[in-house]
């Protein structure tokens, strides 16, 4: 299968996991450039608490463990979206990288996802790069 690279620059976070892992599961290789510049859509500081208190929850040598980094981030977001605990969907999440920033090597393979409503941002929002800071990662985009 070929390769698909999506920049995730200004696109809403679930509607992105949920193109991405449908295509995963179906076999094909997935990078997403650019997360920390995903957004989540809703009041921002509802936002960070929510995603503080999903950090805080449980033991921390026990879990349940919840990513910092915007690549976790969005990671686990598609995780949801994908049965990952069988053997095609560990697969299938194997088959998505997400990067921060956009590496050399995909800066011309750029594709545009044709989802409907994708873009459609007419409300509060904030970006993961955003929500990763306050969760307390160190900021290295």
């Amino acid at each position: 299968m070929p390769m698909k690279v999506y920049d995730a620059t200004g696109k809403i976070l679930g509607r992105l996991a949920t193109v991405v892992a449908k295509q995963a599961i179906k076999g094909e290789q997935i990078h997403i450039v650019n997360c920390e510049k995903a957004i989540i859509v809703g009041d921002p500081e509802f936002t960070k608490k929510k995603y503080k208190q999903r950090i805080e929850r449980g033991d921390p040598h026990h879990g349940p463990f919840y990513p910092k980094t915007p690549t976790g981030i969005v990671k686990r977001a598609i995780r949801g979206m994908i049965d990952y605990k069988k053997p095609t969907g560990r697969a299938a999440l194997k088959r998505i990288k997400v990067w921060i920033g956009l590496p050399e090597e995909f800066k011309n393979k750029i594709q545009e996802l044709n989802t409907k409503g994708i873009n459609d941002i007419t409300s509060k929002y904030i970006t993961i790069g955003d929500l990763a800071i306050s969760l307390g990662a160190k900021k290295r985009w």
